[in-house]
């Protein structure tokens, strides 16, 4: 075997050295081969380009330490050199990171000798921040105070709301150091929290970390800092509020009893102390900020219940609210200011806790039901109110409201008896210890001349309760809106808004579009720029305040609160609809080229600004088609409008119109179930408006009939118009004879282009016929012509494959003679050879 290899090889490389060109094609071969697999292998690694390096993305003047690389080691080396720092972590590619960027820089240059700004990019992929930390948006601020934090920053990036957030972390405490002070830290309508802590026995007290870790971790809640927290050193100030116990914390509030921390029954840590302020706080007045993006806060607060929506100009940077905040804040206190000293006092001196109860809209009684706890020996800080649910309460509590409310108090009784008050004691478990009491009046609505100054041509039922119903210590303000909350079944929450930030959302509830001069007209009007609606998600309705300029912002706000709470209100529901009106699609076509006047148009666009004054027209027949922007069976149906349109368009007396009900709000008698849906409103009969049957293919044969079927006319006319009325019976009879006679002729119009239009379509029939035959005469002579060319083909594919036979056959038999030709000469070369052999031995041995 080995010499058989031996032997090829030997005559490999014989027959190489006698041809040199084929050892050289062989080594090329060779090398290409070995080429083409190492580039192959190699060619994934150099499909994705390497990232560019990054660069700063501050400028270097700004006063922020720029960690363009990511390093997230050196965070912490530049944190412990300041009190406070700001971490600003940013993509470079981010739309938000980029003006948020802008605003950071206002911010630094302000704030620089007091805060540390450090910018980390955690996008970079080989730094650590990419690395280590997991972040799902950009840009993220986080504030450390000394080794508290992270505090995240999660309001607009906007630079004073920046500012006033880190001031806030900087002191988040405010030092109160007389009875003065401290009297005007609780004047405020926000909620506050009093800490007590005396320094003469240590620099710091035990306690006073923790109480500055709790308002730190107030702001992690609320970045606007609406919970503000103070602290009291001196005995003689704390003793102004009852307190005289060293580290103690006291929460102010309004309307129930204030608070101190229990801490016999709570842990006092910095996490206890602030879940206890926001379980026990009350707020009259919540700030909003949509952020922007998709989120449902808007509906989270919006289906609590009603809500009024102040839209004001807000500065955060402000120490003291602003004046129109302060008035705002002042109405939201006296809406929720319940007195009870009208109520059963017997009762109400030993009970804790209260509650109004909803009612049905519809009558208006109102109900105030209290726990009565007097058989309880409690201290009252471990008291909790528990009131049971209409809708998941006992039979009994129901059973009482029921009688109590709706049989008592029917309202055929007078206003004397009416206002007279029926209390009585149900338990609602088996506990004796303690009982519900409630007690039901009725309440009369009056006339109240704020409102007649607010829309004159509008008369409104505001809820106005008569004199022996309100407390004493309100009869001067009769018309205000003192314990208003607890006197209605339709219970307002109080929402303000950043008109600057919000401006769009106050466009959509009913602002004028345009920003700048809306501000200015409101400014010059009444001095401010604010905006209020009232929102009802429950209903799906909403009510815009049309300030008058004689009223003030206090004046108008009451109203239309009062408004609002009335058991009837005759508040009108605020549509919104797109601005202006426009043609339909063919509006541009003139029914005559030579005619110099403004063209008619062919379809109305309506708006909800001129839905009503177009229907409700009495000279017309109005055919009206709902339909949307994302309906496809309303953008299949628009040719067959505009040829009704088209056909009807010499004829004054109908219009055609349209109204996109996903853009315009209308009434709601005037809404429909599904689109595309058509409404007629004939002319003198607008209140027998039809529909088109829904089983009904809409053609515009169909549509005609339907027209003509339902169509108006002056003999059917409820009343008579202006021009008829006091006129003879000559002239009547007159008047109805030439409006059927130009019935009649838009009829035969009508008929005459409908002739026009068919004798056209026959002709283009009889056309379409002729060119079918032509087509298919061209059709079937192309067809022969191909088949011809067809079979020429197939033959000389026939005759190429009887030549390559041919070939193959000769190429056979010369590989045959080849064959025998080598054998024959490698015999006569291997007998050489062997003729050599002898002699070359002999001529060895010879030598």
């Amino acid at each position: 075997m080995l010499r058989r290899v031996r032997q090829s090889l030997r005559q490999v490389l014989f027959l190489m050295a006698r041809r040199p060109d084929l050892l050289c094609g062989a080594i090329v071969l060779s090398v290409l081969l070995i080429l083409a697999v190492k580039f192959t292998c190699s060619r994934a690694k150099d499909v994705v380009a390497a990232a560019r390096p990054p660069v700063r993305f501050f400028a270097a003047e700004a006063p922020v330490v720029d960690l363009y690389l990511g390093q997230l080691d050196q965070v912490e080396r530049l944190r412990s050199m300041a009190e406070v720092s700001l971490i600003f972590f940013y993509a470079p590619w981010c739309a938000h990171s980029m003006a948020a960027r802008q605003e950071v820089q206002q911010v630094a240059k302000k704030l620089a000798k007091q805060v540390q700004f450090v910018a980390v990019n955690c996008w970079w992929s080989q730094g650590k921040c990419r690395r280590q930390s997991r972040l799902y948006q950009y840009p993220i601020i986080h504030l450390f105070y000394r080794r508290f934090g992270p505090i995240e920053y999660k309001g607009p990036f906007v630079a004073p709301y920046v500012e006033s957030f880190i001031l806030r972390v900087i002191t988040p405490l405010t030092y109160l150091p007389s009875r003065a002070h401290l009297k005007e830290f609780l004047a405020y309508h926000e909620p506050r929290v009093v800490g007590f802590f005396q320094f003469n026995s240590s620099p710091q007290p035990p306690g006073y970390i923790t109480y500055l870790s709790s308002a730190l971790q107030a702001l992690k809640r609320d970045f606007r800092g609406v919970v503000r927290f103070g602290i009291v050193t001196s005995k003689h100030v704390a003793e102004a509020i009852s307190l005289r116990e060293d580290e103690t914390v006291y929460l102010h509030r309004r309307f129930n009893s204030s608070l101190v921390f229990p801490r016999k029954e709570r842990n006092f840590t910095s996490g206890a102390i602030c879940s206890w302020v926001f379980e026990h706080h009350e707020t009259v007045l919540k700030w909003l900020q949509p952020p922007g993006t998709k989120s449902r806060l808007l509906e989270q607060e919006l289906t609590k219940g009603p809500a009024l929506l102040l839209f004001l100009p807000h500065n955060p940077l402000r120490s003291e609210p602003s004046p129109i905040l302060q008035k705002v804040a002042d109405i939201a206190v006296r809406y929720h200011s319940c007195d009870y000293s009208s109520w059963d006092i017997s009762f109400a001196s030993k009970s804790l806790c209260c509650q109004s109860v909803v009612l049905p809209e519809s009558s208006t009684s109102v109900c105030e039901v209290c726990l009565n706890l007097s058989r309880l020996s409690l201290p009252s800080s471990s008291v909790r109110c528990s009131f049971p649910s209409l809708t998941q309460g006992g039979d009994g509590f129901q059973t009482h409201l029921r009688h109590c409310c709706l049989h008592q108090l029917p309202s055929s009784m007078s206003i004397e008896t009416a206002t007279s008050m029926i209390c009585s004691n149900f338990l609602n478990s088996y506990s004796p210890f303690s009982q519900f009491s409630a007690c039901c009046k009725k309440v009369e609505p009056q006339l109240n001349e704020s409102q007649t100054k607010e829309e004159p041509d509008m008369q409104r039922v505001p809820l106005t309760p008569p004199s022996s119903l309100i407390p004493p210590s309100s009869i001067s303000h009769q018309e205000g809106i003192t314990g208003l909350r607890c006197q209605t079944n339709r219970t307002l929450r109080f929402y303000v808004l950043d008109v600057a930030l919000n401006w769009p959302l106050a466009v959509r509830l009913g602002a004028s579009g345009n920003r700048s001069a809306s501000l200015h007209q409101e400014a010059s009007a009444h001095g401010d720029g604010s905006f209020a609606a009232i929102v009802n998600l429950k209903d799906e309705v909403h009510y815009v305040l049309h300030r008058s300029p004689a009223a003030t912002l206090t004046e108008s706000l009451e109203a239309f609160i009062r408004n609002f709470s009335a058991p009837y209100s005759l508040l009108q529901r605020h549509l919104v609809g797109e601005e202006g009106c426009k043609g339909g699609k063919e509006e541009s076509k003139r029914p005559d080229e030579h005619q110099h006047s403004p063209p008619p148009l062919l379809i109305t666009e309506l708006t909800t600004s001129s839905f009503l004054p177009s229907i409700m027209d009495l000279e017309k027949d109005v055919l009206l088609f709902y339909y949307t922007q994302w309906c496809g069976f309303c953008s299949v149906l628009n040719h067959v409008i505009i040829q009704l349109a088209r056909l009807l368009q010499g004829n004054r007396a109908i219009t055609v119109a349209r109204v996109n009900v996903a853009r315009n709000d209308l009434p709601w008698e005037f809404m429909v179930d599904r689109v595309p849906s058509i409404l007629l409103f004939p002319r003198y009969k607008k209140h027998l408006s039809v529909k088109y049957p829904d089983d009904l293919p809409i053609t515009l044969p169909n549509l005609l009939h339907f027209i003509l079927q339902h169509s108006g006319s002056v003999p059917y006319a409820d009343k008579p118009s202006a021009k008829t009325e006091g006129a003879e019976p000559g002239a009547v009879l007159h008047a109805e004879f030439l409006a059927l006679q130009r019935e009649v002729r838009t009829l035969h119009h009508a008929r005459e282009r409908l002739s026009q239009q068919l004798a056209q379509l026959w002709r283009n029939n009889r056309q379409l016929k002729f060119d079918i035959r032509s087509i298919e005469k061209n059709l079937e002579e192309q067809l022969q012509e191909k088949s011809r060319q067809l079979g020429e083909a197939v033959r000389r594919l026939h005759e190429l494959a009887d030549t390559s036979e041919t070939l193959l056959n000769e190429n056979t038999l010369l590989r045959v003679l080849l064959r025998a030709l080598k054998d024959r000469t490698e015999a006569r070369e291997q007998a050489e050879m062997e003729r050599k052999e002898p002699e070359q031995k002999r001529s060895r041995l010879a030598s």
